[in-house]
């Protein structure tokens, strides 16, 4: 089901040139036919290693919709000459998302984060969206081996939509190692989204939000990240790199 059309690269690794009103729009589109819709929510750490990894490169394309999220990538979408028209954050993306399930009877479930986040995230989300359809909830703690067991459940509960929040690439390669197996219409990475609706990580206040800086608030909660956070300028840098290269 891989649309390619309308994509750039950054470091050779392929985002499409979507904001959020058009990213929703291919996925209303695409959600209704057969297969499941692989949806990728890339930042700048996570292109910037699948510049160095083949496989996760090709595994990021594979994705119908590779929603760019992430200020770096805005910033560096400029530096190549196809400047994108906004960030698409996924949190904000699947919050469409469970909009259009709600409206349409449609059912989701809830994968990742640490044990009973899934479920207080669920509760949370119904709070805005009482008659959204959660099929089920499952954590993200679990061994290669649990996997089939894991999409069988997933598979079982009737779910149209999967929301895999296990982190990148993890997520990513879950959704495309399964993918043949799952009956489900759509799924999507999303990184640490319920540990926000569940209350557990605050998400950055507006501010943040509309400057780019989402990453700086997060790393103010979890200096821990400290190292993750210094990809970004390696990463611009690497792409000022390329501009030049490709001017030359």
């Amino acid at each position: 089901m891989n649309e390619n059309k309308g994509r750039i690269k950054i470091l050779g690794v392929p985002v499409d040139m979507i904001d959020k009103e058009q990213a929703f729009s291919k996925f209303e589109k695409l959600f209704p036919e057969p297969g499941v819709t692989k949806i990728f929510t890339p930042n700048s750490e996570i292109v910037q290693n699948a510049s160095k990894d083949e496989s996760l490169k090709e595994l990021v394309g594979s994705a119908d919709i590779i929603i760019p999220d992430g200020i770096g990538l805005v910033y560096a979408s400029r530096i190549v000459g196809h400047p994108l028209k906004e960030r698409v954050t996924g949190i904000d993306f699947l919050e469409s998302c469970i909009a259009y399930l709600e409206k349409n009877g449609k059912s989701i479930y809830f994968f990742g984060s640490k044990p009973g986040v899934a479920e207080k995230a669920a509760a949370k989300i119904k709070e805005k969206y009482p008659k959204l359809i959660v099929a089920g909830c499952h954590h993200g703690y679990f061994k290669p081996e649990d996997e089939p067991a894991i999409v069988q459940q997933i598979n079982d509960s009737g779910a149209d939509f999967l929301c895999v929040a296990l982190g990148a690439p993890k997520q990513e390669k879950f959704i495309n190692d399964h993918a043949a197996e799952l009956s489900v219409r759509g799924a999507i990475g999303v990184g640490g989204s319920l540990d926000v609706w569940s209350g557990d990580l605050k998400r950055a206040p507006e501010f943040y939000q509309k400057h780019g800086l989402e990453w700086l608030y997060r790393f103010i909660q979890q200096p821990s990240r400290f190292g993750r956070m210094m990809k970004l300028p390696v990463f611009m840098l690497k792409v000022i790199a390329q501009g030049k290269s490709q001017e030359e």
